[in-house]
């Protein structure tokens, strides 16, 4: 049930594939009798081919896969799960519209990019915020 560029995972490959990926991993949690599920996957197939090259889309069975279901606590499905440094970072359960899901992808990726590398001073340490002063006089306001 898998459409191009939505890739099945299981409990055996879920730690290589998801948890270790340096991109950020949408995991779609679903089952086949499950119709708000089939009713999802088109448009997660959508956000496949949106997204490729900065999100990589995983399916799971939960029928075939009780382990990773059950540690991250999947009661309901459809649920979303997006994962960035191997935690979860976000959860959608239920079926959404898309642009739900745009927006919690596009915050994910957003905060992805936004971690760059910090410049050293010339002595090699990062350089941080000044240091708070206090007044030597009780009495003398420091603003």
């Amino acid at each position: 049930m898998a459409g191009p560029g939505v890739f099945e995972v299981n409990d055996a490959t879920f730690e290589q594939e998801v948890l270790q990926s340096e991109q950020p991993v949408l995991v779609d949690f679903w089952a086949a009798w499950c119709g708000p599920c089939r009713a999802l996957a088109p448009v997660v197939d959508e956000v496949a081919a949106q997204y490729t090259g900065k999100l990589k889309v995983m399916k799971m069975d939960v029928d075939r896969n009780s382990a990773t279901p059950m540690r991250y606590g999947i009661r309901g499905i459809p649920a979303l799960l997006l994962f960035k440094g191997g935690k979860v970072a976000e959860q959608i359960v239920g079926f959404v519209p898309k642009d739900t899901i745009d927006k919690s992808i596009n915050k994910l990726i957003a905060s992805t990019a936004s971690v760059a590398p910090t410049a050293s001073a010339p002595n090699g340490k990062v350089p941080g915020p000044a240091p708070a002063v206090a007044a030597a006089d009780p009495a003398v306001k420091v603003n």
